[in-house]
């Protein structure tokens, strides 16, 4: 049995584990980076068509986002995940595809224009994102599933994200069984409609995320709802919009249920009628799927409302922006709104549309409701930038930049403690410390460690684990990335390569093969490479 960290290993994003047991070999995560990539990650230690299965924590794309390139390389094996994560993915995935298509083509249009720039393709396509759907295989919360011979898992619900889950990993081998539990990203308590995280009892080994692990938030619950009126009501009083970057999923439901709440209220007092404009389609489809996990995922506040035949993230006024016209026409018009796009940090979509229409505008006010990498665009602004640069263009900051302190999708540093002590019927015996900036992996585990008596250890990409004895038998190395930035496409060459990769993925699992069908096989290869070696 064999554990090996490949990815968000002293970084935020990328979240990527590697298991070997029972002879199979198995992804817990397999996601994309976002934003500035600090550290190399090594590469999986067996082909994409070697992997026999994935095991998903949920649905965001630094956890999710690989999946179809995992499958463009040859990968068909399972995927594992609760249900409400299954539909979240089956929209979200394909949404990478089409941004990663849109990317390539604006790239491409530059390119021709510049003969220094290559040709780009995407990472992966459309028809990679749906095949990849068709392999998932969803689960219920707190069930036991028998994987294969050795190998079961189950999934609790963490409270981060609708369909969140940490998962428990039972691997059994020569009669020996040892439990690793994988937190994926821990929820904060008290968030508006899904439930609060929950704790589970044992485990020998905890792979643990620390995203918020140097930092807590305000002992009193923030009043997001008068908050969020105030910040309405004086920017509409300037005749200004609030333009919201803000997740798709999750969070673009969480402030639909504050705005309903302050509509219902009353709270805005200038513009009582004022609309608001959801402008991305996955958002828009996200909605849909939470109303369809309502019964499972919602908390018992949200549910109250549900069982009055009440809609907790719907309300008079809001408009829904599907087409390329409707966004377009959103900043046609004068009258003060509220703007909710995608993505999150500003990295893509429609959001950079809006700050480039309202960014440069004194009476406007850019809302930030979620959490940003460092070296992403949302990032920049909120560090006080003066300037961005958008379609190659560059705009002046001067619009209002505010933060709704506080609401925050991760568990803070007590909360993630909090939840390790949860482990009441079996302490594990050592915590690996992952999904964190730099300095936050390495401080978190150490307070662990002194504060709390945890065997703590904080892994760089490449660590190697022995599951059975506990011993690290490979320490990874910390790699600074050469390149810029993390790219959202490849070129051919590198298309070419994972082709190859593919190809010998496919050879190293043909022992099932009839021998005239290796010999047919063989000679295939033969005749291909010799057309190409002219």
């Amino acid at each position: 049995m064999k554990l090996i960290f490949i990815g968000a290993d002293h970084e935020v994003t990328g979240s990527c584990h590697f298991l070997e047991a029972c002879d199979k070999n198995i992804l817990i995560d397999y996601g994309m980076e976002q934003g500035k990539d600090y550290f190399e990650n090594v590469p999986l230690p067996v082909s994409a068509p070697e992997i026999d299965y994935v095991f998903l924590t949920h649905a965001h794309v630094d956890h999710s986002g690989n999946l179809p390139l995992l499958y463009a390389k040859g990968f068909r094996g399972k995927i594992y995940s609760t249900e409400a994560t299954a539909d979240l993915c089956d929209i979200m995935l394909r949404d990478c595809a089409h941004i990663q298509l849109q990317e390539a083509e604006w790239r491409n249009r530059k390119g021709k224009r510049n003969k220094d720039i290559a040709q780009m393709e995407p990472l992966y396509t459309m028809e990679d994102a749906e095949k990849t759907i068709k392999a998932f295989i969803p689960c219920g919360y707190n069930e036991e599933i028998n994987v294969c011979e050795g190998i079961k898992i189950r999934f609790t619900d963490i409270g981060h994200l609708l369909g969140s889950a940490s998962i428990e990993v039972w691997l059994t081998e020569k009669g020996v069984t040892k439990k690793l539990v994988f937190s994926g990203d821990i929820g904060n308590k008290r968030q508006p409609l899904i439930k609060d995280p929950q704790n589970t009892r044992d485990a020998d080994y905890v792979i643990m995320e620390s995203t918020y692990g140097d930092r807590l938030h305000s002992t009193e619950r923030p009043d997001y709802v008068n908050e969020l009126a105030e910040i309405l009501e004086r920017t509409f009083k300037r005749g200004g919009n609030v333009v919201i970057p803000s997740f798709a999923v999750g969070r673009t439901q969480e402030m639909l249920y504050f705005i309903r709440k302050i509509k219902i209220e009353g709270l805005v007092k200038s513009h009582p009628d004022f609309p608001v404009f959801v402008d991305s389609p996955l958002a828009v489809e996200a909605t849909e799927i939470f109303e369809d996990n309502q019964y499972e995922c919602y908390d018992d506040e949200a549910m109250e409302l549900v069982k009055k035949r009440i809609n907790p993230i719907t309300f008079s006024g809001l408009v829904h922006a599907i087409t390329t016209e409707e966004s377009r026409a959103i900043n046609e018009d004068p009258e003060p709104k509220v703007i909710i796009s995608a993505s999150g940090m500003c990295e893509a979509g429609r959001i950079r549309h809006h700050l480039k229409h309202n960014l440069w505008r004194p009476e406007c006010t850019i809302l930030f409701v979620g959490y940003q990498s460092i070296g992403t665009t949302g990032r920049a602004i909120i560090d006080g930038a003066d300037q961005i640069k958008l379609f190659g263009e560059t705009i002046d900051i001067k619009a209002d930049i505010c933060q709704l302190e506080g609401l925050s999708g991760h568990a803070d540093k007590n909360g993630l403690i909090e939840w390790l002590n949860g482990f009441t019927v079996k302490r594990p015996r050592k915590v690996f410390i992952v999904h964190g900036e730099d300095s936050v992996c390495t401080s978190f585990a150490t307070c662990l460690r002194e504060e709390y008596g945890y065997d703590t250890y904080a892994p760089y990409s490449g660590t190697e684990v022995d599951i059975i004895t506990g011993n690290i038998v490979k320490e990874g190395i910390p790699i600074p990335v050469k390149k810029k930035d993390a790219a959202l496409v490849s070129d051919v060459y590198a298309r070419l390569k994972a082709a190859g990769a593919r190809l010998m993925g496919i050879i190293a699992r043909s022992d099932g093969i009839s021998n005239k069908d290796k010999a047919k096989f063989a000679d295939q290869i033969i005749a291909l490479c010799d057309k190409w070696s002219k």
